[in-house]
């Protein structure tokens, strides 16, 4: 086997999985290292919302990303399914957020309002109780109105990992799971990645290794201070079809089985479920869908996010070691369009697009 590439990448969840893959498809050779189930992978934690009428409060260029990333989306999809049969399940209907008091609407109404303010109209607007159940029957009667945005959607995480590794393999990426990088060194525009006994060199490497990254960055001269943040959920037995939309903690996935969600906390690397928790979750999501009181739960788990200092992304480029680049953040399905269509080929061409430099880690004051 090859130990030499154009590209190595570390970090095989779904913003390394999505780069890799991209970065192949512009024929490029490409090393994807990966550690394993072993890791702490938010992939398989992730609630499939493919996102856009919350992010980037207080960060317009978040917004205008995630925008971006959500019109790539339909090609990413497309794509993967026509390669690997496995369809990434994607589905842009719209979302909303539901409000079950008058104050949470107007918390919500401001937030819908600072967003137009700071970064665009993109069609988010508040709906009234009558709206809303014009448009989602069966709701409870504690919902008071919901924000609505048009192009807000939802895919399936792991169907979206599986195709991203299908498709890489296909086209010649090196995966190499169980392989947990323990040194690079570091020279510009030439690296040498160590895993045990195996060494692996290139002109470019990524650091896409979530909450990993915070541990090999430092190695190229980057800094990515991520930390976990834990997120429980809960799966109901299968259910037929009632939510087609996208929601901000309620998803009905293609087999029929409905997500409940969110919580964070702030625990550590702990991914242990606390039924306190897990309570206020189905508490919440039974007010907004009262049918669901009788479903069955079937699973529950608890992941972690990856999380910058301000929740939003890191991507920059070593400039003490040109070559060598991070990539991290807590969205890895609503960003995968943009990571595999736009941020791959920029790291192929040596510099990111100025669209970018504001997620540099400088704003940390690292």
């Amino acid at each position: 086997m090859p130990t030499s590439f154009d590209l190595i990448v570390i970090g095989g969840g779904l913003v390394g999985g999505a780069i890799a893959w991209g970065a192949a498809r512009q024929g490029v050779s490409v090393a994807l290292l990966d550690e394993g189930d072993v890791a702490f992978r938010a992939a398989r934690g992730n609630f499939g919302l493919v996102w856009v009428q919350s992010k980037g409060a207080g960060m317009p260029p978040y917004a205008h990303w995630t925008r971006r990333s959500s019109e790539l989306w339909p090609a990413l999809a497309a794509a993967l399914k026509q390669a690997t049969g496995v369809d990434p399940a994607l589905r842009q209907p719209g979302g909303f957020v539901f409000c079950l008091s008058d104050e949470e609407f107007e918390h919500r109404a401001a937030l819908v309002r600072r967003m137009h303010n700071e970064s665009g109209d993109i069609g988010t607007r508040m709906l009234d109780r009558t709206e809303v159940r014009a448009m989602v029957p069966g709701l409870g009667d504690r919902v008071v109105g919901a924000s609505f945005c048009p192009i807000d959607g939802h895919a399936s995480p792991l169907y979206l990992l599986r195709a991203l590794h299908g498709d890489a393999q296909r086209l010649g990426v090196a995966y190499r799971p169980g392989c947990k990088v323990d040194a690079i060194k570091a020279a510009p525009n030439d690296f040498a990645v160590h895993s045990g006994s195996e060494r692996f060199t290139a002109p470019r490497v990524v650091i896409a290794a979530g909450l990993g990254s915070r541990d090999l960055a430092p190695m190229v001269g980057l800094s990515m201070p991520v930390a976990p943040s834990q997120g429980q959920i809960i799966v109901t037995e299968r259910l037929p079809r009632f939510l087609e939309y996208a929601t901000h903690q309620i998803r009905q996935t293609e087999e029929g089985t409905v997500m409940l969600g969110d919580s964070q906390e702030d625990v550590g690397f702990d991914i242990s479920t606390r039924v306190s928790i897990l309570s206020e979750i189905a508490a919440r999501n039974v007010q907004v869908f009262p049918a669901l009181q009788s479903a069955n739960i079937v699973r529950t788990w608890a992941a972690l996010r990856v999380m910058s200092p301000d929740g939003f992304p890191i991507y920059e480029q070593s400039e003490r070691y040109p070559g060598a680049f991070a990539a991290t953040c807590h969205s890895g399905v609503t960003l995968a369009g943009a990571h595999a269509l736009a941020l791959a080929p920029a790291i192929l061409s040596g510099t990111l697009p100025e669209e970018l430099s504001a997620f540099h880690s400088h704003r940390f004051g690292s």
